[in-house]
C-alpha cells in the first residue's frame, strides 16, 4: 500500500508541467536593447506569472507593436508551445517601418506573425490558452484618418477574441488608467481608458474577471495627461486584469 502511494506521488510529480523560465526568456541575446530597456517598467516576469503563462501553451500577442511580449513569450512557452503575434495592416507601412517589421520577423521565425485589418480582428476558434493585449485595448475606441483607422466596434473585437480563446483560457489586459466619461473622446485626447469600461466590455462577451493586480499601478500619475507626455511616458498608472473564459 505504501509502495503504491509512493508510486502515485512520484507519477504526479513527474507529470507536473515544468515551471516557465522567465529569467532565461528575458536574458535571450536575441532581444534588442530597446526591449530590454522597457523591462524595469513593464515587469514582464511578474506580469506573465500573474497571467499564468506556462511552457507548451498556445499564446497570442494582439497588437504586438515592436514584438516585445511575443519575443518573451516565445521563449517562455518553449518548443512545445506556439506564439502568434497579431499586428494591424495599418501599421509598419512606410519603407523604414517595413524594414523594422521584416527584421523582427526574421529574428523570430518561431513566432507566427499575422497581419490583419485593425477594425476586423479574427482568429480560428479555440486557438489560444493565453492572450495578452498591452497598452492597446483603448485604441479600439480610437479613430484616425491619418493612420487609416476607421471607427471600430470594441464589442465585435472582444466577441472574436472570446471565440479564439480556448475554454478555460486567459486574456490579460494592460492599459493606461483613464477617467470615467466619454470613452472615445478620452482615448482620442489622452490615449487612456477607464478600467470599468474594459471590465464591462469583457463581461458582456462572457469573460469572467478572475483577478486584477496593482503590479503596474502608479498613484502619482496624472490621469488627465497624454500618455506620450514626457513627464509621464513609461510611468503611467496601468491596470492589469486577468480575464478567463469559462470552461
Amino acid at each position: 500500500m505504501i509502495a503504491a502511494t509512493l508510486g502515485s506521488t512520484a507519477l504526479a510529480q513527474t507529470s507536473k508541467p515544468p515551471a516557465p523560465d522567465y529569467a532565461a526568456a528575458l536574458a535571450d541575446a536575441k532581444r534588442p536593447a530597446e526591449a530590454r530597456a522597457l523591462d524595469e517598467s513593464r515587469k514582464p516576469a511578474e506580469t506573465l506569472a500573474f497571467l499564468g503563462l506556462m511552457p507548451g501553451m498556445k499564446a497570442a500577442d494582439v497588437m504586438t507593436g515592436s514584438g516585445y511580449w511575443a519575443e518573451i513569450m516565445a521563449d517562455a512557452v518553449g518548443p512545445k508551445g506556439k506564439v502568434t503575434a497579431f499586428e494591424p495592416n495599418q501599421f509598419y507601412t512606410q519603407p523604414e517601418e517595413q524594414k523594422k517589421w521584416q527584421a523582427l520577423v526574421a529574428r523570430r521565425p518561431e513566432v507566427n506573425w499575422v497581419r490583419y485589418p485593425f477594425e476586423a480582428f479574427t482568429a480560428p476558434a479555440g486557438s489560444f490558452d493565453l492572450t495578452i493585449i498591452n497598452l492597446s485595448y483603448h485604441d479600439l475606441y480610437w479613430q484616425s484618418e491619418k493612420f487609416g483607422i476607421p471607427r471600430t466596434d470594441p464589442a465585435a473585437f472582444v466577441k472574436a477574441l472570446y471565440a479564439a480563446t480556448k475554454p478555460g483560457g486567459v486574456v490579460g489586459i494592460i492599459d493606461h488608467v483613464g477617467a470615467p466619461g466619454d470613452t472615445r473622446a478620452i482615448v482620442d485626447k489622452v490615449h487612456r481608458i477607464d478600467p470599468a469600461t474594459v471590465k464591462a466590455d469583457f463581461a458582456a462577451a462572457g469573460f469572467m474577471l478572475e483577478a486584477e493586480s496593482p503590479l503596474l499601478a502608479n498613484p502619482a500619475d496624472d490621469h488627465s495627461k497624454l500618455v506620450f507626455d514626457p513627464s509621464v511616458r513609461g510611468k503611467t498608472d496601468r491596470f492589469l486584469f486577468r480575464f478567463r473564459k469559462p470552461k
